[in-house]
């Protein structure tokens, strides 16, 4: 297929590679140029001057920036993606943004007969370079069945969730849920720390158990040795689970616990470590 992909950050650039070497036909728009052009150097892929311009003869465009905001940005206006989306092409916006502009979208592109789907990915940096990411889609079963295929590029794993919006409820609860294991293996991990236990044989150990998770076998010997440097950084998890409060008071859904988390990463934060992936939650604790 033709398709475009907007937005080439830490996710989006590896995701629009994988489309490339699929066979795609792949026009790429960045609002950095210069990473619109390392790309094109890379992959050998078009890339366009704005996002219209890059959704033009497309079945399909792709889009993972980092907000709302970014997402209305690269959407909207005389150069956005739905001034130069065809009638009939699909418009699927990888961002982790809110299901209120999952929404929002939706209409306009309907209002323009064209498709829209929330599509948020799980997975992290990992993930989009290896091509093995989780999707959690929001929208029309039909248009899902088209585009699944082509996410199949960089996802192992795609799961229409529900109607419009729901791609993104799916990936708040994601975010919820990762914080809080993440916060049970630094307490853990700090605590065999404190107890002199041999961490790579106890990560072994008890991985093959129930307190296996991807975030022990993946983060488990990072967290020990206090590196984190690894792709999703504090500010962009806040800024995800800023997203689910908003969606929690208005559902009257309790996260106690998650917002206490939210706090652990707000220090982080001001003591310099913004750019500090997730699990750096263990960083609270002294050695």
């Amino acid at each position: 297929m033709k398709v475009a992909f907007i937005g080439l950050g830490v996710m989006g650039y590896p995701m629009a590679g994988h489309l490339k070497k699929a066979g795609h036909q792949v026009c790429v728009y960045n609002r950095n140029n210069e990473k619109a052009l390392a790309w094109q150097q890379e992959f050998d892929g078009d890339i366009a001057a704005t996002p219209a311009l890059a959704a033009q003869g497309c079945d399909i465009v792709f889009s993972c920036v980092g907000n709302d905001d970014d997402v209305r940005q690269v959407a909207l206006g005389d150069e956005g993606i739905f001034a130069g989306l065809a009638k009939g092409s699909i418009f699927v916006d990888h961002t982790t943004a809110s299901a209120e502009l999952a929404i929002e979208l939706a209409a306009i592109a309907d209002n323009n007969e064209q498709y829209f789907l929330d599509a948020p990915v799980s997975g992290g940096q990992a993930g989009a370079i290896n091509g093995i990411l989780t999707v959690m889609v929001g929208g029309d079963e039909a248009v899902f069945e088209k585009a699944e295929p082509v996410m199949a590029a960089f996802a192992r794993f795609s799961q229409l969730m529900g109607k419009v919006g729901s791609g993104q409820l799916a990936k708040m609860v994601n975010q919820i849920c990762f914080v809080n294991t993440v916060q049970g293996l630094a307490e853990g991990l700090n605590f065999a720390q404190k107890a002199g236990l041999d961490t790579t044989k106890l990560l072994e150990t008890i991985g093959k158990g129930a307190a296996g998770s991807w975030q022990m076998d993946n983060r488990g010997k990072t967290m020990c040795a206090r590196e984190f440097d690894f792709g999703f950084a504090v500010d962009w998890v806040r800024k995800d689970l800023a997203i689910a409060f908003d969606a929690a008071e208005k559902l009257g859904a309790d996260l106690t616990v998650t917002k206490q988390l939210d706090g652990y990463y707000q220090e982080i934060q001001e003591s310099g470590g913004n750019r500090w992936d997730t699990s750096s939650l263990i960083s609270r604790f002294k050695r």
